[in-house]
């Protein structure tokens, strides 16, 4: 015996249109800024204008597939695919990290060979177009500010956007230095800075999203926690084949076996129980397999 729960099946098409048009923006201004600070990255000379359009341009490609794998999990689940594609959201945070770490090795190889050649600098350019830089990621950022509190991609992409434009003040910072002491070696310096800012962050999010590829328990789910609330349920004894995984990355699942020996209200504990793992786990679907007796999970590792 079993049972099924789930959240409203019509939300993930709701939460799509809610972010649309902040999606299309993003990208919008953050790829015609790329351009821009590419082509005055070139004509100034400045390896950390190139380096932060870089690091732009993965953000934009990164905007795209978050934007795409949103519109995928919003597609209805079929005869195939029986959770729909909710969890290209994932996929799409491994990929964007890949890219990121390519970028960064790339970055901080040409910073290290302009200290021992530094090019010519022309601060003022660094100045105005850095300058675009901050305003550009800052309005970005806060297009996702609303939707950042319960959305953990969203969350991801207004975090991004807060530090590309911490980079953007950085490169700002840099210019204003060449400007006045002519310290060409300032430009690569800034932009180890801008490699190892992006490293970190990306490297968490790699971490993250192998786990959650893998079908980790979530990092903001502690199962010991969940077993705990679940064997305080009416009339349940105990549980055990707890397992519990992300569909997206925004919607968790659990599967689990509670031993209850009394079926006489077993369908109100199974609301209490789905509204627990919702509010308190941010578990969307639950699936419980009911056991009357414990003689079929003796207590042994893995049961």
């Amino acid at each position: 015996m079993h049972n099924h729960s789930h959240g409203n099946g019509h939300s993930h098409v709701e939460h799509f249109d809610t972010h649309n048009r902040a999606f299309a923006i993003a990208v919008f201004l953050n790829l015609g800024f790329v351009i821009i600070e590419a082509v005055y990255g070139v004509l100034a000379g400045s390896l950390a204008l190139l380096a932060d359009a870089g690091h732009n341009l993965s953000d934009v490609l990164g905007l795209l597939m978050a934007w795409v794998a949103s519109w995928l999990a919003s597609r209805k689940a079929t005869d195939r695919n029986t959770y729909g594609l909710k969890k290209t959201t994932i996929l799409a945070a491994l990929f964007n990290a890949l890219f990121l770490i390519a970028a960064v090795g790339g970055i901080a190889w040409e910073a290290i060979r302009r200290f021992n050649d530094p090019a010519e600098v022309a601060g003022m350019t660094i100045i105005i177009v850095a300058g675009i830089g901050v305003l550009i990621n800052g309005i970005t950022m806060l297009l996702f500010l609303k939707g950042q509190e319960g959305d953990l991609n969203i969350r991801g992409a207004f975090l991004h956007m807060a530090a590309d434009t911490l980079v953007s003040v950085s490169v700002v910072i840099a210019g204003v230095v060449i400007l006045f002491t002519d310290a060409r070696w300032i430009d690569p310096v800034v932009s180890l800075v801008i490699a190892v800012v992006i490293f970190i962050g990306t490297w968490r999010l790699l971490k993250d999203s192998v786990n959650l590829v893998v079908d980790a328990v979530p990092n903001s789910i502690n199962p010991g926690e969940v077993l705990e609330k679940l064997e305080t349920l009416p009339g349940v004894t105990s549980a055990h084949h707890l397992h519990i995984w992300a569909l997206s990355t925004t919607e968790n699942a659990l599967t689990v076996h509670l031993v209850k020996p009394d079926s006489g209200d077993d369908d109100r504990v199974i609301e209490q129980a789905t509204h627990m793992l919702k509010h308190d786990f941010n578990i969307q679907h639950v699936t419980i397999q009911w056991e009357r007796t414990a003689a079929s999970c003796p207590n042994v590792s893995g049961c």
